[in-house]
């Protein structure tokens, strides 16, 4: 009888110990898999703003356009109206109807806010490339780490590289965008 209860004892534990095995295996993967999805989440912020800067770049520069185009048309009035009669009476008409003509054209200030804009996104930019650098440090480290390491290799997890940002720029960077 008392044979059966030293069996019954060292079975329990032998149970038990494999039961921790299980769950601390599983309990390295779950973590592994929180660390990689930390990684996927800062690499959708970064795309996020690449995304947003080529939007504001593209407003900044159609912005600029703009501005270019309205205060050529505004110079080109008050000479014409120098020109035709030479009085202040006449210049003053004159850029009174170019004011009047574009009441609501604010691209200086559209431009000083995407600048504003831009100069944000690219702080936040490198702010996300800072926590992406940590996430991937982060899952290195505990990849690499004993005991994980004996349990993640058996399940297929590896460190992960760095990646390079590419921005798929071309080498040749655009020349005179604002020519006509």
């Amino acid at each position: 009888m008392k044979n059966w209860k030293v069996f019954v004892i060292g079975a329990a534990a032998v149970f038990a110990v494999i039961l921790m095995c299980v769950f601390g295996i599983q309990g390295s993967q779950n973590k592994a898999i929180n660390l990689e999805e930390s990684i996927q989440t800062a690499q959708s912020d970064i795309k996020v703003q690449e995304k947003r800067r080529v939007d504001l770049v593209y407003n900044l520069a159609d912005c600029v356009k703009q501005y270019d185009k309205h205060e050529a048309e505004t110079l080109t009035a008050i000479v014409e109206g120098r020109g035709s009669a030479g009085d202040i009476e006449n210049v003053t008409t004159a850029i009174t109807a170019v004011s009047e003509a574009y009441p609501e054209l604010k691209s200086n200030e559209n431009y000083k806010q995407l600048m504003t804009e831009l100069a944000t996104t690219e702080n936040l930019m490198a702010q996300y490339r800072e926590n992406y650098n940590r996430q991937v440090g982060t899952y290195n480290r505990y990849v690499k780490g004993f005991p994980a390491r004996v349990y993640l290799d058996w399940c297929g997890y590896e460190r992960q590289n760095y990646q390079r940002l590419d921005y798929n720029a071309p080498v040749d960077a655009p020349q005179n965008l604002f020519d006509k």
